[in-house]
């Protein structure tokens, strides 16, 4: 940091405080919630830092403005916020950041309209991301991190605040997103639950009337609750709708809806073009497994992915059927599980024919294969009016 004198530390401070005092006085969002943004690196903020970090007395000049006493909670904490995140220090800074956030909150309930709704949603956001980088801090100093849960807590008591009848509902739904954020982070995905009550039976909310851009982001997160908890027909509706709704220019934003997505409609059979899928054999589905089993679990797709091994060995028996149907019209429904043992065998895929057995008996519980076993004879005996039934939208697990 350049050399920076008391007077110009001086003016900067009182530079800032005017600045919130009109932003409030003229009741304008926008300048207000770049005055809060702390993460943002925005060098207006940077050099108000320093200029605290310079100028230790602060707190006086708060007192001596006369517009700004009644926000002295809001600022006192909020520059301690900002000295601390200067210095790289996230756990003090949080723990202002969170006060400030605290007094901010009380100051929003008595404002009539939705005026600072922008600021409102900066705050939702710091708070988050101070919350992620303190627990970072925490964590590499051996201690246990807890910020992130806290700030889950302070959300829910905007969401609070949001949640009732007036202009300020509209502002829910980004505090619900910024809550799904904290939770999924957490891993306590269960208290999504009370939130999604709230916002989709609540007769306060019209989902319709929400920005476009929460709606987007509430549908992938809710979509892939359903992708938890196996519900795919609403998954693929949820994550169709963020796709169909999502900025096009958002590339980034696009592929994480498709990570989910995509497995999504292959497990209630929506597939690709017939030219994709002739490529597509068990060998390579297991080795992809094998090879990014820690990235699809990290992601939650995991389990999504593997049942669609249960469509590859369909895939694999349709083929083989296709193949005797050429040879032998007349017996190509009676399937003898030992030419599927030579098959997987093929593929380098060791199996005996009590494996066999069991994957086409599963096949033939999931309605993904018609016919009976003659086990005698070894044989599956298909229907011979559509043998391998299409999902139509419907999970494999139906």
């Amino acid at each position: 940091m350049a050399y920076l004198s008391m007077g110009e530390a001086h003016r900067r401070i009182n530079d800032y405080l005017n600045r919130f005092s009109d932003a409030v006085s003229t009741q304008d969002g926008a300048s207000l919630k770049q005055l809060l943004s702390l993460s943002s690196n925005n060098p207006a903020i940077l050099s108000l830092a320093d200029a605290l970090n310079v100028f230790q007395d602060a707190n006086r000049l708060i007192k001596q403005s006369d517009n700004d006493t009644q926000f002295g909670e809001i600022l006192v904490h909020l520059f301690r916020a900002f000295q601390s995140y200067r210095v790289g220090s996230f756990i003090d800074s949080y723990q202002a950041f969170e006060k400030s956030a605290n007094a901010f909150i009380q100051e929003f309930r008595n404002w009539d309209t939705a005026w600072a709704l922008q600021a409102l949603y900066v705050i939702a956001y710091e708070i988050r991301v101070l919350a992620e980088r303190a627990d970072k801090e925490l964590a590499s100093n051996g201690k246990s991190p807890e910020k992130l849960k806290g700030a889950g807590s302070f959300l829910m008591k905007v969401f609070g605040v949001l949640a009732g009848k007036g202009p300020k509902r509209v502002g829910a739904l980004y505090v619900t997103c910024q809550l799904f954020k904290v939770y999924f982070k957490l891993g306590t995905v269960h208290l999504c639950r009370s939130v999604i009550r709230s916002i989709e039976t609540a007769r306060i909310f019209d989902f319709e009337e929400f920005p476009k851009r929460d709606k987007v982001t509430y549908m992938y997160y809710t979509g892939r609750l359903e992708v938890f908890n196996e519900n795919f027909p609403a998954a693929d509706h949820k994550l169709s709708y963020a796709l169909r709704h999502c900025n096009p220019q958002s590339e980034a934003n696009i592929r994480m809806i498709l990570k989910y997505l995509i497995p999504v409609k292959l497990s209630i059979g929506i597939l690709p073009n017939d030219w994709l899928l002739e490529k597509g054999d068990l060998r390579l589905l297991r080795h992809a497994l094998e090879e990014h089993e820690d990235r699809f679990l990290r992601s939650g797709v995991y389990l999504v992915l593997e049942k669609l091994e249960l469509q590859v060995y369909q895939r694999l028996i349709k083929k083989i059927y296709i193949i005797q149907k050429q040879k032998d019209p007349i017996k190509a429904h009676q399937l003898k599980l030992e030419v599927i043992v030579k098959a997987l065998k093929w593929l380098e895929i060791s199996m005996d024919l009590d494996e066999v057995e069991c994957i086409v008996a599963i096949l033939i519980y999931k309605n993904l294969v018609k016919g009976y076993f003659a086990h005698k004879s070894k044989v599956v005996v298909l229907s011979k009016q559509d043998p391998f039934p299409k999902l139509n939208g419907k999970p494999v697990n139906s």
